[in-house]
């Protein structure tokens, strides 16, 4: 995947989330928003589909520095956090940051983006 990275877990879905949740905090992230994707496609569609969450998860200080350098890189934040269900195993992804140093072709995003990186690798490795 070239614009994320995943791993799957030894945990239920559920617990995957909790956990994601608990380790992304530790890593100074909180989560603004929760698109729980399996219900909102029931809900709309009325088709069914795998447990799917997107968490919008925020790092103040490091999401505020990023703003300073450019005002519309609000059109790329928050990080996006996945967590599913494929084949009784559970999925966990992230959007790789790094991603976004050439789109918005500031250099000064790069140190912002490899930190917002290793932090969302660590909240992966520690799940």
């Amino acid at each position: 995947m070239e614009y994320g990275f995943t791993r799957t877990v030894d945990l239920p879905y559920e617990a995957a989330v909790q956990r994601v949740t608990e380790e992304l905090k530790k890593q100074g992230f909180g989560v603004l928003t929760t698109i729980d994707v399996k219900e909102t496609l029931k809900q709309k569609l009325n088709v069914e589909f795998a447990k799917y969450v997107i968490l919008g998860a925020c790092n103040p200080p490091l999401a505020h520095g990023a703003l300073e350098v450019d005002m519309n890189i609000g059109l790329l934040l928050p990080c996006n956090v996945i967590v599913y269900e494929k084949e009784g195993k559970t999925v966990v992804g992230a959007f790789d940051p790094m991603t976004m140093v050439p789109l918005v072709g500031k250099k000064a995003l790069q140190a912002i983006a490899a930190d917002v990186k290793q932090r969302l690798e660590k909240v992966l490795a520690n799940i």
